[in-house]
């Protein structure tokens, strides 16, 4: 394997296989049909599925990493190109990720990342846990699996793997219950708010929860989105019904219903910074100010911050009534701010939300094209939000 032409090792992007690795004859090579990709070699036709993750950088970084990982092996250490790899080669690499050998040619040097361009980059930097073992393995299997319906593979050599039965995911458990909830708005609404600088900080965290709450949303989400997000919309009734757009998760994006609490505790906010009631359609005012009057949206890390602040007064306020608290107590200074957002999606369900409202107002799965014409449908989920899922502040 020495003898192989130095282009032959390095990053995908750098590889210039020999005609014997390249794939071009692969014995794992789809023959007839109609393949739905060009590709001719098992370079190209990575690059090929790797071209539908650019968008998401992460995403493509972690694939492509997988990808080269296996062909390099493939062709360096099996001496056949990655269109002929067996379910038994596939066997061999995964022991091969817990030990990368020789660790000279698949380690980086100790404590040194080296650009990708580099004479002295590896694949590796070091053996790979179970875990990312396995991930490795996962993302292989979607790329092979993808190549054979692209009609460049006969067949996916990972295919035939003993499945592990997947498990039912356990029942939400972080969330919080109605008397911790209710000790949360007590210890907020008793935050001192007699200067300016404590009334903007008590309206902050009043509209913050608030969001975190009715709208069920992801800390990113609050920092992300604009207030410009806001929009009003007049159903069949000729009521006009408030909603926000939320970009989120994987950049998918929903309208959550802004009920009448919601934009009652936006105005109340609003006010505090000297901004008119409402916003207008593609104000960039973010949806949540630093203390000061700036124009800036807060960090991740702030808003966390925040919200491990207001639960740990609440956890205070509740231990100071003795021995049989504790537990409670405890639970507040365990909780994150997602910790709201299942509680948001406990209570609809137990105040018999429509499932499908509960799933859409979440974004637990994105909104297809279609929806974008049920309004009627849309206008039922504000309206059912609406009597089901208050936050009752006093």
């Amino acid at each position: 394997m020495n003898l192989m032409p130095r282009n032959a090792f390095g990053p995908l992007e750098l590889v210039n296989l020999p005609s014997e690795l390249n794939g071009s004859v692969g014995n794992n090579r789809a023959v007839g049909g109609r393949p739905q990709i060009s590709a001719q070699n098992d370079v190209d036709a990575v690059k090929a599925w790797l071209a539908r993750f650019v968008e998401t950088r992460t995403t493509f970084d972690s694939y492509r990493k997988e990808a080269e990982r296996l062909l390099l092996w493939s062709v360096t250490e099996l001496g056949k190109p990655l269109s002929s790899l067996s379910h038994e080669d596939l066997l061999l690499y995964r022991r091969f990720l817990a030990d990368p050998q020789p660790v000279a040619r698949w380690v980086m040097a100790k404590g040194r990342k080296w650009p990708r361009n580099d004479p002295a980059w590896r694949p590796f930097s070091g053996s790979l846990s179970a875990s990312s073992q396995r991930q490795a393995i996962v993302i292989l299997n979607t790329m092979f699996a993808w190549l054979v319906n692209a009609g460049y593979l006969a067949g996916n050599p990972l295919s035939i793997s003993r499945q592990r039965q997947r498990r039912s995911k356990p029942r939400i458990t972080r969330f919080l219950d109605e008397p911790t909830w209710v000790e949360v708005k007590a210890s907020i609404e008793a935050m001192p708010n007699e200067t300016d600088r404590e009334r903007e900080h008590y309206f902050r965290v009043r509209w913050l929860f608030s969001l975190l709450y009715l709208c069920g949303l992801r800390i990113t989400e609050v920092t992300t989105n604009t207030m410009g997000c806001f929009f009003s919309r007049r159903d069949r009734n000729g009521d006009d019904l408030w909603w926000l757009e939320v970009t989120g998760k994987g950049e998918k994006t929903r309208i959550v219903p802004a009920t009448n609490e919601l934009m009652m505790e936006l105005v109340r906010y609003r006010r505090e910074y000297a901004l008119a009631p409402y916003p207008v359609p593609g104000e960039p005012t973010p949806l949540l100010l630093p203390i000061g009057g700036q124009r800036r949206a807060l960090t991740r890390g702030a808003v966390h911050l925040v919200v491990k602040e207001v639960f740990e007064r609440a956890a205070k306020r509740v231990e100071e009534r003795g021995d049989e608290f504790v537990s409670r107590a405890n639970a507040l200074r365990a909780a994150s701010a997602h910790w709201l957002r299942h509680t948001a999606g406990s209570n609809m369900a137990g105040a018999e939300v429509d499932l499908r409202f509960v799933r859409d107002n979440l974004g637990h799965e994105s909104i297809t094209t279609t929806s974008l014409y049920l309004h009627g449908d849309d206008d039922e989920r504000h309206k059912a939000t609406e009597r089901g899922h208050r936050i009752a502040w006093s």
